[in-house]
């Protein structure tokens, strides 16, 4: 009997363990599925003129300006990622392969989002700061006569 008990208690405390995993496990996917800040190359006061249109494919262009005091760099904008109605994008640098700096140091930005047109706001990050919230209006149906 005494042994019953103890096997109960054993197997009682082993399920408990496995749900305290189960839920262990899921914390942590949902913390591996929010990506990381990227790094931010630029202080505050280093961005500024940020704006949002449509092309004429409907897509959105994002535009604004960064400032890199070493001109062996120049400023330009990432890679966007779209979810649903809403895209995210970062200035960044990278070596200057123009041969050329920019007026003043202000590197003049500028980046097309593909297939954005379902988009009707975009944010402009930096690391985990937002530098802007730009709200786009929909794309105007072409009018037929």
């Amino acid at each position: 009997m005494r042994q019953s008990i103890v096997l109960a208690a054993a197997f009682v405390a082993g399920c408990n363990q496995a749900a305290d995993n189960a839920a262990a496990n899921v914390t942590n996917t949902a913390a591996a599925q929010q990506p990381k800040p990227k790094y931010c190359f630029f202080k505050d006061n280093e961005t500024k003129e940020w704006s949002a249109s449509r092309d004429k494919g409907g897509n959105i262009v994002v535009k604004g300006k960064a400032y890199r005091e070493d001109p062996r760099y120049q400023a330009l904008l990432g890679e966007a990622s779209v979810t649903g109605t809403t895209a995210r994008i970062a200035p960044t640098v990278a070596q200057n392969g123009t041969g050329y700096g920019a007026p003043d140091n202000w590197w003049d930005v500028t980046a097309t989002i593909p297939n954005s047109s379902a988009v009707e706001s975009v944010t402009v990050e930096c690391g985990a700061k937002s530098l802007a919230e730009l709200k786009v209006p929909p794309k105007k149906a072409s009018q037929t006569g």
